[in-house]
C-alpha cells in the first residue's frame, strides 16, 4: 500500500463517526430499539456494537505496532449484543466512545513509519493480520454500519 493510499483510508477512518452519527440521527428516538427481523440489530444495538468494536480496534492497532508477533483475539459480536444487553446500554456514551477512540487513533496512524505499517500478528479467526489489513477493515467499518442503520430506518418506515 502506498502512503497516499493509506492516507485516503485514514481520512475515511477519521470521518467515520460523522457518517454513523448522521445516519443514526435519521431514526426517530422511538424507533431506535426496533428490530427489522428476529436476530437483526436495531439502530441502538448497531451504535453500541460500534463502540465495542472500535474500542477493540483501538487496542488492536496498538498491539500490532507495539508488540512482537501479537495474537489479536476475535470475539462473537452477536453474543456480545445479547449477553451485554446492548439495549440496556445508553447510546450517547457509546457514540462518544466511537468518536474518542478514533480521535485518539488518527494521530497514531499518521505518524506510523513504513516499518510499523509492515508489522503483522495473528488474528485468532483470520490468521495473518497486519497494520495495513487493520486499516482497510476499520476505514470501512463505520461506513458499513451507517449503511446498515439506513436499511433499518427504511424498513422501520415501510412497516407503518
Amino acid at each position: 500500500m502506498t502512503p497516499s493510499e493509506r492516507e485516503a483510508l485514514i481520512a475515511r477512518y477519521e470521518s467515520g463517526p460523522d457518517l454513523l452519527e448522521a445516519a443514526i440521527a435519521e431514526m426517530p428516538v422511538e424507533g431506535r430499539q426496533w428490530r427489522p427481523a428476529p436476530g437483526s440489530w436495531s439502530v441502538h444495538e448497531v451504535a453500541v456494537h460500534c463502540a465495542d468494536s472500535e474500542a477493540n480496534a483501538h487496542m488492536r492497532i496498538r498491539f500490532l505496532v507495539g508488540e512482537h508477533q501479537p495474537v489479536i483475539m476475535g470475539y462473537d459480536q452477536a453474543r456480545w449484543a445479547s449477553e451485554l444487553d446492548y439495549h440496556a446500554h445508553p447510546m450517547a456514551p457509546a457514540l462518544l466512545t466511537v468518536r474518542a477512540v478514533r480521535a485518539n487513533t488518527v494521530p497514531l496512524l499518521r505518524r506510523l513509519t513504513e516499518a510499523q505499517w509492515a508489522r503483522v500478528g495473528t488474528h485468532s479467526e483470520m490468521g495473518t493480520y497486519g497494520a495495513e489489513s487493520w486499516l482497510g477493515i476499520y476505514a470501512e467499518h463505520l461506513e458499513v454500519h451507517a449503511r446498515q442503520v439506513r436499511r433499518v430506518i427504511a424498513a422501520w418506515r415501510e412497516r407503518k
